[in-house]
């Protein structure tokens, strides 16, 4: 495993947009650390600031204040041509270059690197045909974007940031677009990289179950636009996650390891059963009536399987049958 390095930091930074003489800070006080050989997922609301963060951390937007840091040096001091050799970004647009191959797409990402014309030479293709064969899209190399699926065309995209060869990759909700498989390829794939590659990742996403399983750390844009940041599991367990969004009607399952909708409960009962994965699925669709599960409550439930429930002396065969009998019960 390669080491992990602070590559990327900032100091005090306020991230917004400037109209005139006035400021509309989104972020403010904002004190982060990226690091090489790590994958951090940025989880918050829309419209928090997610995008205009990862715009100014890569040098597209200035910052309103503070600085940003890369390997140590103030980010303005860089030349727009240098930065492109050290930070990629991906967006969560769909692309426009539909009429290009994908091997013309990913070879954008050699443009730093090659002279007025653009012209790749036998080293350059090589680094086009790695980092489409990393992606699992070198057998579309030939083929158009605009033919591509939306789970091909992001891993296109991702390639070509590869092909950019920069240190730092930052990506605006790269599986936006993407069905639960093609999410999960990604997110392992950005994972892998990061650790085998010594990359630093940085990607804004909504996928709570994926970000937790796969992220080293995260950083949390809470309803306050206060950032909070650290290893993953460290702020599962701090409760940090169950405040991401405070005042909204979700709540944090850390069993679960995702949100989950907040029930009107209109009765509590007792559930008694020794298999956790038969007890979490019947505590599901009893919260989703309106009922929840308490140690104190007169009716009681006890399972042995799905088709063994008897509820106050009552057997029943199935989940959807307990529901109907608690209804009938009402």
């Amino acid at each position: 495993m390669a080491a992990v390095n602070d590559i990327l930091s900032t100091q005090s930074l306020a991230v917004g947009y400037r109209n005139g003489k006035q400021e509309n800070c989104v972020l403010c006080d904002l004190h982060l650390t990226l690091r090489q050989g790590e994958l951090v997922c940025l989880l918050g609301s829309n419209g928090i600031g997610k995008s205009t963060l990862l715009r100014t951390l890569s040098g597209v937007q200035r910052p309103l204040s503070g600085k940003v840091m890369l390997n140590g040096r103030d980010l303005a001091d860089y030349t727009k041509r240098q930065l492109s050799q050290l930070i990629s970004i991906v967006y969560t647009d769909r692309t426009l270059a539909g009429a290009l191959t994908v091997r013309e797409l990913v070879s954008l990402g050699r443009h730093p690197y090659t002279g007025f014309f653009g012209r790749l030479d036998s080293d350059d293709e090589q680094v086009v045909t790695d980092a489409m064969t990393t992606m699992g899209i070198a057998h579309k190399a030939g083929c158009h974007v605009a033919t591509l699926s939306d789970g091909e065309r992001q891993k296109a995209m991702i390639a070509r940031a590869l092909a950019q060869e920069t240190p730092i990759i930052l990506l605006d909700e790269p599986t936006a677009f993407l069905d639960v498989a093609s999410r999960i390829e990604t997110m392992k794939c950005l994972h892998r990289l990061a650790v085998e590659k010594n990359k630093a990742i940085l990607l804004s996403s909504h996928d709570v179950s994926q970000s937790l399983a796969l992220a080293n750390r995260l950083w949390l844009l809470r309803s306050d636009r206060k950032m909070v940041q650290g290893v993953t599991e460290d702020l599962v367990l701090g409760g940090q996650l169950g405040r991401l969004f405070d005042g909204r009607q979700v709540q944090f399952d850390s069993m679960v390891g995702d949100f989950v909708a907040l029930s009107d409960v209109r009765q509590s009962v007792a559930l008694d059963c020794a298999d956790e994965l038969l007890r979490h699925w019947i505590a599901n669709a009893l919260a989703r009536e309106g009922y929840a599960v308490a140690a104190d409550a007169t009716i009681k439930i006890t399972a042995n399987s799905s088709t063994e429930i008897v509820v106050d002396n009552v057997a029943v065969n199935s989940i959807s049958a307990l529901i109907r009998h608690l209804s009938a019960m009402a």
